[in-house]
């Protein structure tokens, strides 16, 4: 005989295996999902600021339609350990993907961190939520050798 008991309908049922508390959720669970939004490899080798893609234009986004995003996760594998500076920068777009501005808003520059053979990560911001349309995300290398930077860009929702 149990010490504890419920009621089940209209009698007072013990709590056993067959018959457990009942429970009543209180509040949405937050479930956050993830998709892959780029994986790309960007050639360290040549000098000057490119984008994830390799694109030295200073218009084009690394990543359209993102808003449905509220964080991107940047994860990437230096080959080498030579300094590489960074550059983050989005934008917003109207319903037919036209810029509602002139330019980029910059989210974070610096420089990014960790040695040769390791896997580093940037969020996107930094802090809060980001909601953008566009990111363009822009690398150099600043001193060092070349090397092979390995990409992989995930988007957060939820």
């Amino acid at each position: 005989m149990s010490l504890i008991g419920w009621l089940k309908g209209n009698r007072l049922v013990d709590v056993t295996t067959q018959d457990p508390l009942p429970v009543q959720q209180q509040g949405a669970i937050a479930t956050r999902t993830a998709d892959t939004l780029l994986v790309a490899t960007t050639n360290m080798f040549l000098s000057g600021e490119r984008d994830l893609l390799g694109s030295t234009s200073t218009e084009l986004p690394t990543l359209d339609g993102c808003g449905q995003y509220r964080k991107l996760i940047w994860f990437y594998f230096r080959e080498r350990s030579s300094t590489t500076s960074y550059t983050i920068q989005a934008r917003a777009t109207d319903h037919n993907g036209a810029p509602l501005g002139t330019g980029w808003i910059t989210l974070a520059t610096g420089t990014l961190p960790g040695d040769a053979n390791t896997w580093g990560r940037i969020e996107i911001p930094a802090s809060g939520d980001g909601y953008y349309d566009q990111y363009r995300i822009v690398v150099e290398r600043t001193s060092g050798s070349g090397y092979n930077l390995i990409n992989k860009i995930v988007g957060v929702r939820g």
